[in-house]
């Protein structure tokens, strides 16, 4: 469930190249992604990272202090479906790696916050091979399945699948 080194560097180059004054990221976890995202900031950005698992948010919170990054990232628990609709920012930059099987609901409501030539990174979308299983009764698996179809079907962004890791989606809007 935690983003590699080599994920972890990609991340930061991409916040590097990117700038970002405001970056979303959806699924926290040990805030490593969160970190190395935080990195390419612009002074005086902010990362707002969403975890719905609350005993996980002192955890991520001791490493952002750790890696001197506490004061550009804040740190929101709850259900992300739910916190969203509430965030009255264009972000730069958008991750998603939260539950699989709401990617789809993520994407529709972060895209209209997403400022026009903004990317969002949507990890995990090979899901270890199992995205391209056609008779999945996976709810996770069924999750990424129908999230790929709808960004390969939309002709109004630019996206890319990089085959890093577990897969990330690249996704420029227009």
């Amino acid at each position: 469930m935690a983003t590699g080194h080599l994920q972890g560097k990609f991340l930061e180059m991409i916040s590097l190249m990117i700038r970002p004054a405001y970056i979303l990221e959806i699924g926290t976890y040990t805030g490593y992604s969160a970190i190395c995202l935080a990195k390419g900031l612009n002074p005086g950005g902010k990362l707002i990272t969403i975890e719905v698992n609350d005993e996980l948010a002192s955890f991520s919170h001791s490493y952002f202090c750790k890696a001197g990054v506490e004061s550009k990232i804040e740190q929101l628990t709850g259900n992300a479906l739910e916190i969203i609709p509430d965030l009255d920012l264009q972000f730069d930059l958008v991750f998603i790696d939260g539950d699989k099987r709401e990617y789809c609901d993520y994407y529709r409501l972060i895209i209209d916050k997403v400022k026009p030539g903004g990317f969002i990174l949507a990890d995990n979308v090979l899901w270890g091979g199992k995205a391209l299983e056609k008779n999945s009764t996976d709810p996770q698996t069924l999750g990424i399945i129908e999230f790929n179809e709808m960004i390969r079907n939309n002709n109004t962004i630019e996206k890319f699948l990089l085959s890093l890791r577990d897969g990330i989606m690249i996704i420029r809007k227009s």
